[in-house]
């Protein structure tokens, strides 16, 4: 009867310690494939379109109260995928952008427009915040300048002497 106990435990243990090697290898298993499936992920993720401006910063100088206050923002999509820009905001009311609501593909060019108030005297500094699907969602563009006051304009009275 000893015996017996003994080898019905023996063949226990030895069932026991199959469930657990099968519930490790299993778990060993889907680490392995969720590991796997999240570096096919990352290497998906990697092509984005890139932003590439000729300047971030356009400087209007000093310019006459009601002049063109239209500026051009270019730039070039130097990723490898499309951009999708969303949104472009300007920093208050005075500064305007328009954006092209197009794709734009790896490789080709795109504009984007700013028009300032001139009819607000004095120096202003602004920003334009694009969001799109770049590798910088959130791209910050600025400008900055004076409007003259055309009471107070130096410039013309030495002109007219």
């Amino acid at each position: 009867m000893f015996a017996f106990i003994l080898i019905k435990t023996t063949n226990s243990m030895n069932l026991s310690l199959n469930k657990l090697t099968k519930v490790y290898a299993s778990l060993l298993f889907f680490a392995l494939i969720s590991t796997l499936g999240f570096s096919q992920n990352k290497v998906a993720a990697e092509k984005v379109g890139k932003f590439d401006f000729l300047t971030e910063e356009i400087d209007y100088g000093k310019i006459e109260q009601h002049a063109d206050g239209v500026r051009v923002f270019k730039f070039t999509n130097s990723g490898d995928a499309p951009i999708v820009i969303t949104n472009a905001k300007g920093s208050c009311g005075c500064t305007v952008p328009t954006y092209p609501k197009n794709v734009i593909l790896p490789g080709e060019t795109g504009e984007i427009n700013v028009k300032y108030a001139t009819d607000r005297i004095g120096a202003f500094t602004k920003t334009v915040t694009l969001t799109s699907n770049a590798s910088e969602p959130s791209k910050v563009l600025r400008i900055k300048g004076e409007v003259l006051n055309p009471a107070k304009d130096d410039t013309k009275e030495a002109k007219i002497n």
